[in-house]
């Protein structure tokens, strides 16, 4: 009489399962709200995108703002933690002389590459991220909350790629890093048809390439104008004399 075979893996623990019913959800919720942002989806649309029941997602969550907060937190953890990486690692390796370029090129091809490598979800979240930095009521609080602590990392390294340098330039210059970024993010597609297909807003290796050289030498020229402000000479005083 043969020996029993091994025994069959026990099905999945309820654990497991809510798990996995949980990661679909946000999923399913990601990429509707990458697409229609916070007032364009409702709670019945991400069950039936699953597809689960309406009251299971009451289970889960407080109500769809919950949601929408929880799908964004997902992935910033993983992407501020491998910027954050970058950074550090950049300026280690600089040898404490830090550049522009280098340090954007840490800061955003890192996050490029996420979304080049990491498959339909995570450029449903480029999607989502650019969504949610022009939804007024809770964008600036969840870009705060998550993004705040690499945003400071990279102008700690700028500040000192650049120095002497204006703080406020500083300033500017990432408002407008961050504005081309959540552009880039977004894709529109309207480069396609202004270049008549030259450019596509969904080549992110193309973005990669050139956005980080582009925005270092807007920060140059920032700097350039700075130094060419020369300080103009104090008027001399008027000499009088007196006529006798």
């Amino acid at each position: 009489m043969s020996k029993a075979g091994p025994a069959k893996r026990e099905s999945r623990s309820k654990a497991e399962q809510r798990a996995e019913t949980l990661n679909q959800i946000l999923d399913a919720a990601e990429a509707l709200f990458s697409k229609h942002g916070l007032h364009g989806v409702t709670l019945r649309d991400v069950a039936q995108a699953v597809p689960v029941h309406t009251t299971l997602m009451h289970y889960y969550f407080k109500d769809k703002l919950s949601l929408f907060e929880q799908v964004f937190a997902r992935r910033a953890s993983v992407t501020v933690q491998r910027r954050t990486d970058a950074l550090n690692r950049y300026e280690a390796e600089s040898g404490g002389k830090p550049t522009v370029e280098g340090a954007l090129r840490a800061f955003l091809d890192t996050d490029f590459d996420l979304y080049i490598s990491g498959g339909e979800g995570w450029m449903n979240y480029a999607a989502f991220v650019a969504q949610v930095s022009n939804t007024p009521e809770i964008g600036a609080q969840l870009m705060d909350r998550h993004f705040d602590s690499v945003v400071l990392r990279l102008i700690e390294i700028l500040d000192k790629a650049l120095a002497p340098y204006s703080r406020e330039d500083i300033f500017w210059g990432y408002d407008f890093v961050t504005g081309a970024l959540m552009h880039a993010l977004a894709r529109t597609a309207r480069i396609d048809k202004l270049s008549g297909g030259i450019c596509k807003s969904e080549d992110f290796a193309a973005v990669k390439e050139r956005m980080a050289t582009f925005m270092a030498g807007g920060f140059m020229a920032l700097r350039e104008r700075q130094n060419t402000k020369a300080p103009k000479a104090p008027r001399r005083a008027r000499q009088t004399t007196n006529r006798r």
